[in-house]
């Protein structure tokens, strides 16, 4: 079984690019590569999910047939693209990755149908995201496993039909109300990934430490977990960060304590909020008296692009249930003043440095 990749797929190139080179990029590909789960047995997590698809996958085996296009949508970081690649693991098929920007042209993603093989797993990143004429030629390469190809302009134009083999469209969104009515009803199956509980990425971040070689008690791994937003990227992503808190330390062990010294250090608090996070509920607390509140306001009052609060820090805020929306505007709950209250004053002179 062979997996590839489009590694030109990357729909923020810019920011990619902007504080790194190639090479760190390729070395951190490989990392992640290397903590990915490569089976269901080994994903951690997302249960009725796994339930859901381990019985598509046995009716399509049993079928001899590809299983249905699915699209998967939820928060970044749950395991979209994990899951994709599991289940071309699991079905003995090859898996495509590419991201909606990439396929600007009709001929990107005719590139990519024409060299599926019987079975393949074509699987689309940020799909709500695909102009107009990449989506209109996939209707029927989802429908009819044919490709509808227009050659020549004007009166001299002609359709050519060029028959595809039976393959698995896997797409995966943040924005599931974003994608049209036609594309989205053409999706065997819609799932919804969920966020994590503590419990799960303290099993995950046990996982990691270990490939990693990275010694950890299981309350430094529940330390870690609780500040992770619901979300194993994160997760991961402040382990790696603790493991250099005490490898600058020298230090053998990630211990409770240790973690929270570490994720300190990196104003990550106790509810997983960081810096910015702390900085708009205490704009909206301070300078609206804990709202309503419009997003613009906030938006000017802490500096922060408008899009960026409301689709990076608003939903966890609003998941744990620290900001409602109202039809006046944003407010502030009394479980983040009681949060923040509690913080007391040294963290809070900490996070304002």
């Amino acid at each position: 079984m062979a997996i590839t990749r489009n590694h030109n797929s990357n729909p923020n190139p810019e920011k990619r690019e902007l504080l790194t080179t190639k090479e760190t990029n390729q070395e951190q590909e490989n990392v992640e590569e290397s903590i990915r789960p490569h089976s269901f047995d080994e994903y951690i997590g997302q249960q009725d999910l796994k339930d859901v698809l381990s019985i598509v996958m046995g009716a399509a085996k049993t079928r001899n047939e590809p299983i249905d296009h699915l699209l998967l949508y939820g928060p970044p970081g749950l395991g979209k693209t994990t899951i994709s690649l599991i289940l071309a693991s699991e079905m003995g098929v090859n898996c495509k990755i590419t991201a909606a920007p990439a396929l600007e042209r009709p001929r990107d993603i005719t590139g990519l149908l024409i060299n599926l093989k019987p079975g393949d797993i074509l699987f689309i990143d940020e799909i709500h995201r695909l102009n107009r004429l990449t989506e209109e030629l996939l209707y029927p390469a989802m429908e009819d496993y044919r490709l509808e190809i227009t050659m020549g302009k004007g009166q001299a134009a002609r359709t050519r039909s060029i028959s595809l083999p039976k393959f698995t469209l896997v797409g995966a969104t943040t924005k599931v109300g974003a994608l049209t009515s036609p594309l989205r009803d053409r999706f065997g199956l819609i799932q919804r990934l969920k966020f994590y509980q503590p419990e799960e990425l303290a099993l995950i971040i046990l996982r990691t430490a270990k490939l990693l070689n990275t010694a950890i008690t299981q309350e430094g791994a529940r330390e870690i977990a609780r500040r992770s937003r619901g979300t194993p990227r994160i997760a991961n992503r402040l382990l790696k960060r603790v493991r250099d808190y005490i490898q600058v330390k020298q230090l053998d062990t990630i211990t409770d304590e240790l973690a929270s010294k570490a994720l300190d250090i990196y104003q990550v608090d106790p509810q997983g909020l960081d810096w910015t996070d702390r900085l708009i509920l205490e704009t909206m607390i301070n300078q609206f008296n804990g709202g309503p509140v419009g997003l613009e306001a906030v938006a000017a009052a802490t500096g922060e692009d408008a899009k960026t609060i409301e689709e990076v820090y608003e939903p966890y805020l609003l998941q744990i249930g620290y900001l409602n929306r109202t039809p006046r505007g944003r407010v502030v709950t009394s479980a983040a003043h009681q949060h923040l209250g509690q913080t007391g004053e040294e963290q809070l002179s900490l996070f304002e440095e």
